[in-house]
């Protein structure tokens, strides 16, 4: 069963200002290597806007009318230190979230056993509140509850090896046991959440990562602690937040990750997802910000999902 990529020209027109690290070029660089020939096989979806009942879910009404009606008509309107939106951000935020919801549907009906998403703005930083981080909206946390309000699951894991920690993620799922989740992230690092014993309801497994740390401690941290987690939760659908700024070429953080680390730790999440859930998985791009590094990285993520 094939595997799909779902991305739209609006995710590239988000512009966050000159100099900004969540610039434009990421998701160029990430869409150029997947027009390599062995990922010819990919079904190719323009994503469609998320609607408003698929933000309120997890967004507060109020702050999804905000986001939408004040997109400025030229410049940047600042939201956070690090969050500024342009006029082509709101559709760009729209369709990223829209992309995350159409792959749920996608998987869920069985088109296609697998799907990413190839979108910016990132997402795993948004509150329901607030913008965050580069994020506006949370587009794993609207695909995990649409998931479960549109397709009645039970049990979604959320896996999120991005090096920041997905505190938006966490904040908005805390609460609810039918949504695990399961982060690697480097300890200390913005944004100042991710400890150990933050559990929620038993449904929150963090394995913070120190300064420097590499192949040896992800994996081991990945072994020993979430791909348990993950397996005694037995998810009906696997969403990934699929950061690669663990990697030792990224700017922003100092884990020491290789592009290899990102293939072995996609190919034993699709093993969990082929054991519990019939193989549904979706991932969605988050960070990542050494151009050479998020593509060579994207690429091995992708090829691990088509395998």
């Amino acid at each position: 069963m094939s595997v799909a990529l779902y991305t739209h020209a609006s995710c590239l027109a988000h512009d966050p200002g000159p100099g900004h690290p969540e610039s434009p070029s990421r998701l160029a660089s990430v869409l150029d290597a997947l027009e390599e020939e062995r990922f010819a096989l990919l079904v190719r979806v323009e994503a469609p806007r998320a609607t408003r009942a698929q933000l309120a879910r997890v967004h507060r009404a109020p702050y999804v009318d905000d986001l939408l009606a004040n997109a400025p008509r030229s410049g940047w309107l600042q939201l956070d230190p690090d969050t500024l939106m342009s006029p082509a951000s709101a559709e760009a935020a729209l369709r990223a979230a829209g992309a995350a919801c159409a792959a749920v549907d996608a998987v869920v009906a069985g088109d296609v056993r697998r799907a990413f998403c190839a979108v910016r703005p990132p997402g795993h930083h948004a509150t329901a509140a607030s913008a965050m981080g580069f994020c506006l909206f949370n587009n794993v946390a609207v695909a995990a509850a649409h998931a479960i309000a549109a397709h009645g699951l039970e049990r979604v894991a959320i896996v999120d090896f991005d090096v920041h920690h997905g505190n938006g993620t966490q904040d908005i799922f805390c609460g609810d046991a039918r949504v695990l989740y399961a982060s690697t992230h480097q300890w200390p690092l913005y944004p100042g959440t991710g400890a150990s014993e933050e559990r929620g309801v038993g449904n929150i497994v963090n394995a913070p990562l120190r300064p420097g740390a590499g192949s040896i401690e992800f994996r081991d941290a990945c072994i020993r602690t979430v791909l348990p987690a993950i397996d005694a939760f037995a998810p009906q659908l696997l969403i990934v937040s699929a950061g690669f700024d663990a990697h030792r070429q990224d700017p922003l953080a100092s884990l020491e990750l290789e592009t290899d680390d990102y293939a072995w730790i996609t190919r034993r999440l699709v093993d969990l997802a082929e054991r519990h859930a019939g193989g549904r998985l979706v991932s969605s791009l988050e960070g990542g910000y050494d151009l050479g590094a998020l593509r060579a990285c994207s690429a091995a993520h992708v090829a691990a999902l088509m395998a």
